[in-house]
């Protein structure tokens, strides 16, 4: 059985102006509450900081995702994935109202990161583009 940590992005990875922050493993996943819409920006950012884990995003537009719709995907792919057999060690996340979603509906272990370096309302990252 894999067995791998999973981690959100704005607040864990992403730290604002800081950059990159916590970095996740080699195999390790990461489940963004962020659009399909800002794949974009996201893979940019990612690949610009020598990060290329899987990333699960968020399947609803921009404008529909909120922060407990954004907890409830993540919730909804860590179980998919604990059902096909891959262990989630751990899921680091800074958000109270996405951690809260992520503990009630999965097994997993939720570690939180303090972090007020990022917004954690619906903003875009098209800054990540920039070089």
């Amino acid at each position: 059985m894999l067995s791998v940590n999973g981690f959100d992005i704005d607040g864990v990875i992403h730290q604002g102006v800081f950059g990159a922050g916590i970095r996740p493993g080699l195999n390790d996943i990461i489940i963004t509450g962020r659009s399909h819409e800002e794949s974009k920006e996201t893979l940019f950012f990612l690949r610009k900081n020598g990060i290329n884990n899987i990333v699960f995003f968020n399947p609803v537009s921009f404008n529909e995702k909120t922060r407990k719709s954004s907890g409830t995907h993540k919730a909804k792919t860590i179980n998919k994935l604990l059902e096909m057999g891959i262990k989630i060690n751990l899921f680091f996340e800074d958000d109270e109202v996405q951690a809260a979603e992520i503990q009630k509906a999965t097994s997993v272990t939720v570690v939180r990161v303090i972090s007020n370096h990022v917004e954690k309302e619906n903003v875009r990252h098209l800054e990540d583009l920039d070089d």
